[in-house]
């Protein structure tokens, strides 16, 4: 290769001197090196402006060469082992070295694009040195064992990218965590897969064969070494594609050197697959042989191997009959296992097992609900008894292709039906939502109002209650849009999102109609009250003046006293609110005198202390 078709502006290649040179000349060389190696690396304003040229070189070639796979510039370290491989001039190794990548069908074009691309870059002002490269060239690299060149080619900076650079980028990521955690252990790390055939993309799995060497171990078994190993090796896997900043995700197989040795004697189809296209990117001279000896038909399978392979053609009916199998005993099954179950739990009743399934979708929705037809129970009880419980006996041990479609096509007759199902069942439960509400209003407002009819009762709320302020125009109108939802669905008109709006609205009114009721029956427990008060002790345990209420009835007397309802007869006991209120009513309704008895002073003593009678 002529380096100088790699030349651009502000770059000369290297002058030839003949022997007859003098020392003036040799000087002068001397001086040039000194003064080259001696150059400055850009600084970060000029790698920015450098960045953004070549951005304007990335523009032209994706316009012009919609095929590029990738374009890169190499890291400034890399450049001397760059210059060295391809006999550049040592001054470039002060330049930005740019990389174009292009498939190995495109290779014919490859004068054609570094000479264009030339021309483009004359037009800035920056030291750039070329490089148009195959991907396949890359992969040479590494057949080679300069993994170094790779190395650079992977941790290039990519200004335009098809999905290669990644690839290589987390590849090369997590092979240097892998080898910086137990190199002595990994003979080969192989690059496999869409990478290596050219038709990876940004999202592409990058498959990776790690071969682990097993024959120094004594500390531990074999398998216990592999499992630690690949434990560490799938954990570093996140890690690169992070410090990659990629999508590609890698795909690790990992390998005793011993079993893989075993693989190849076996001639296993994937091994010789992976022997024949695979790529190393480190290889502690183990992979490489095996390529050579597999390309110069050295590899080959034993007598044993050909038997054994031929022998699996022998078992293929028997695994295809197991396959039809387990679609039925296991997809078929769980297919309309799992719906079925969802629905009985949406209906309200437990989790049911597997063997409960068919009583209960029988029993509930055919039978009392009458929401399913015969056809559909039919349906699953073929699937479940006759099929899945007949494996389990024993009965069923093979079925046909034919059976599997029938019963594929009535598996997805019944899960069509059982969602038409789950609208049903929605609908009732929204119609017992709606029902359940209002009735529970009416209860509550019926009393209040002392009306029975919802049109007397809504009148009277208004007039009585809203427009006096004991309630406010947003009840009335919770209470009217309730009244229009239940009206709505009963006529098919309604949605469940209006069904859940009014119950949420509905949850604050009855609530509130809740408190109102309490409120009046605490307003009748006044008559007939006598407020006293007292000293007792607050949360700091400071004394501080208290009141507490004590109410007279026929058998007994209640105090109210903070928190708590005292009965005073012969003696004092804690009571609730509900007897009290019982005890007080029917006093209200008895013409019968109530008088204190003198002992409930001297109880009020004991409990309060000292206290005085106020009188309203």
């Amino acid at each position: 290769m002529d380096p100088s078709k790699n030349h651009i502006p502000g770059m000369e290649p290297n002058k030839n001197y003949s022997s007859s040179n003098n020392n003036a000349n040799s000087s002068v060389q001397n001086q040039e090196k000194t003064e080259n190696q001696q150059k400055k690396q850009p600084s970060k304003e000029e790698m920015e402006k450098i960045k953004k040229d070549l951005e304007k070189i990335k523009t032209f070639l994706n316009k012009k060469y919609k095929y590029i796979q990738g374009i890169g510039i190499l890291p400034q370290q890399s450049i001397p082992q760059f210059i060295e491989e391809e006999e550049a001039p040592k001054e470039s190794e002060n330049h930005t070295h740019l990389l174009v990548l292009i498939p190995e069908d495109k290779k014919k074009n490859l004068e054609k694009i570094k000479n264009e691309t030339l021309e483009e870059l004359k037009k800035t002002e920056h030291d750039v040195w070329l490089h148009v490269k195959p991907v396949t060239e890359i992969w040479e690299y590494c057949l080679d064992s300069k993994f170094e060149l790779f190395s650079a080619i992977a941790m290039a900076y990519p200004l335009y990218d098809k999905g290669i650079f990644g690839a290589l980028r987390v590849s090369e990521i997590h092979k240097s965590l892998v080898l910086q955690k137990f190199e002595k252990y990994i003979v080969s790390y192989v690059l496999g897969g869409s990478l290596i055939r050219g038709d990876a993309i940004k999202t592409s799995d990058v498959d990776v064969f790690i071969i682990i060497n097993d024959t120094d171990v004594k500390r531990m078994p074999r398998v216990e070494l592999k499992e630690r190993l690949r434990s560490i090796i799938y954990q570093y896997v996140s890690e690169a594609a992070s410090m990659a900043g990629v999508q590609n995700k890698l795909e690790p197989q990992i390998y005793l050197l011993t079993d893989f040795w075993e693989a190849v004697k076996d001639a296993h189809p994937v091994i010789f697959t992976f022997i024949r296209d695979g790529v190393p990117i480190y290889d502690r001279g183990t992979f490489m042989p095996w390529k050579s000896l597999l390309k110069m038909g050295k590899l080959k399978p034993s007598p044993e191997a050909i038997d054994m392979f031929m022998s699996m053609g022998d078992n293929t009916r028997k695994r295809a009959e197991r396959a039809l199998l387990d679609i039925v005993i296991q997809d078929i099954y769980w297919g309309v296992i799992t719906p079925s179950q969802a629905l009985l739990m949406l209906y309200g009743s437990p989790p049911p097992t597997p063997k409960q399934v068919v009583p209960d979708m029988k029993k509930i929705f055919h039978e009392k609900e009458k929401m399913l037809e015969k056809k559909y129970i039919d349906i699953l009880e073929e699937i479940v008894v006759k099929y899945y419980k007949g494996f389990e006996h024993g009965k069923v041990k093979k079925v046909s292709g034919k059976e599997v479609d029938k019963l594929l096509d009535d598996m997805e007759i019944y899960t069509k039906r059982l969602k038409e199902l789950r609208g049903q069942i929605e609908k009732r439960a929204q119609e017992k939502t709606i029902e359940q509400l209002y009735n529970d209003i009416m209860d509550l407002l019926k009393p209040i109002t002392g009306m029975k009819s919802q049109n007397s009762v809504l009148e009277h709320f208004e007039k009585d209650f809203v427009k006096k302020g004991k309630f406010s125009n947003q009840h009335l109108r919770t209470l009217k849009d309730i009244i229009k939802a239940r009206d709505e669905f009963k006529k098919g008109k309604t949605s469940s999102h209006k069904i859940e709006q009014a119950r949420r609205k509905g949850g604050t009114l009855v609530n509130d109609l809740i408190e109102y009721s309490q409120r009046c029956e605490l307003a009748s427990l006044e008559k007939g009250k006598i407020n006293l008060k007292y000293k007792g002790k607050n949360k700091e345990s400071k004394t501080q003046e208290k009141i507490a209420s004590l109410i007279n009835c026929e058998d007994a007397s209640y105090l109210f006293k903070e928190d708590k309802i005292l009965k005073l007869t012969n003696k004092v006991q804690e009571t609730n609110l509900e007897e009290a209120n019982k005890a007080i009513e029917k006093q209200k309704k008895s013409s019968k005198e109530v008088k204190i008895k003198p002992e409930i002073f001297d109880l009020l003593k004991k409990e309060l202390g000292d206290y005085e009678i106020i009188f309203e």
